[in-house]
């Protein structure tokens, strides 16, 4: 299957696209991945409905997550990134993080898959695999992140099997040869509101950037605030009711040789309100080396273009090598202690 790279002149909208038959798993499915395609190609994100993940287990994921940052920093700390060592996972203040270098202004929780000690890449000492942190004083906060983790892992599945049929390969293109154990990465963010929108003007919630993995889903409140980067400008991504905001990352940029590009992002909270957002990262398996597959174009050596002029095409090695290289860049402190 030939296809054909379009001339990117520009987004002004990000495009909704119901995925129901993709989900359903019916021959109008086709028609899904034709739409996704043609969604990563011109803008590299799109919003998704009819995706069937439970309202209510949503619902509770929000209502406990805002219980959480309600609570003061001290007893935010109880569960802080330092104590999750090598599995990075916990709480981190806001200002913990960075974004090319400089303080975002949110605070937030890192997940990812719940593994035991007797696993083999614990047992190996490896990054970024073990056990959660979780708040032991907010009933079913554990249960409702482990369930909605396991809902987002199911959707990312089905959804790389659209991407798969869009670049005319089989369903199981991806699960076969880099999700058969995706790296699952969890974050629940708040952006603390300003006492008015003068206030937050130059302050970014997280920083222009682009995502490391295959597959962002992001669940957003009500408030608004994600932007992202076209050609005609920084064009605003609004909630959507009853969606998610996906997003291909670096590497599916580089296994499509920039067919499918990483789009740049941003979060700026305008809305004097505390806003929640809920991104899962569904990326390649930490060990597997990322290649380029066979389509017809040409690899485009874009690093001019991106926003930190670094090209993804050039680099070469494990997933796990490209995540740690950018992730230790995020918490420097963090890096220093634990890798």
């Amino acid at each position: 299957m030939k296809i054909s790279p379009v001339v990117n002149e520009g987004f002004s909208q990000v495009p909704i696209i119901d995925i129901s038959a993709l989900v359903c798993g019916t021959d109008e499915r086709y028609t899904v991945a034709s739409q996704i395609g043609e969604a990563c190609r011109e803008c590299g994100f799109f919003y998704i409905i009819g995706h069937g993940v439970d309202e209510n287990l949503q619902q509770r994921l929000e209502e406990l997550s805002r219980q959480f940052f309600a609570q003061d920093l001290e007893t935010k700390l109880k569960i802080r990134m330092t104590l999750g060592g090598k599995a990075w996972r916990g709480y981190f203040p806001v200002g913990g993080e960075l974004t090319s270098g400089k303080p975002d202004q949110k605070e937030g929780i890192y997940f990812g898959a719940e593994l035991g000690e007797e696993h083999p890449l614990v047992q190996a000492d490896t990054p970024m695999h073990g056990s959660n942190l979780f708040p032991s004083n907010i009933p079913l906060f554990r249960e409702t992140v482990l369930e909605y983790m396991q809902a987002m892992t199911q959707l990312g599945h089905i959804l790389m099997s659209g991407i798969a049929l869009s670049l005319g390969l089989e369903e199981s293109y991806f699960a076969d040869r880099y999700t058969t154990d995706p790296l699952i990465l969890f974050r629940i963010f708040n952006y603390p509101a300003y006492a008015s929108p003068s206030d937050a003007e130059d302050k970014w919630g997280v920083g222009e950037h682009t995502d490391y993995g295959i597959l962002t889903i992001l669940k957003q409140d009500d408030l608004g605030g994600l932007q992202v980067k076209s050609k005609l400008g920084w064009i605003a991504a609004p909630p959507v009711p009853g969606s998610f905001v996906c997003n291909i990352g670096d590497m599916l940029d580089k296994m499509t040789g920039g067919l499918y590009r990483s789009t740049p992002h941003r979060v700026q909270n305008l809305s004097g309100r505390d806003r929640l957002s809920f991104p899962f990262f569904f990326d390649p398996n930490f060990n597997v080396e990322v290649k380029p597959i066979e389509l017809s174009g040409v690899v485009n050596d874009d690093h001019k273009e991106r926003w930190d002029q670094s090209s993804v095409h050039a680099f070469r090695g494990t997933y796990g090598d490209y995540v740690l290289s950018k992730v230790s860049k995020v918490f420097p402190e963090l890096r220093r202690s634990v890798l």
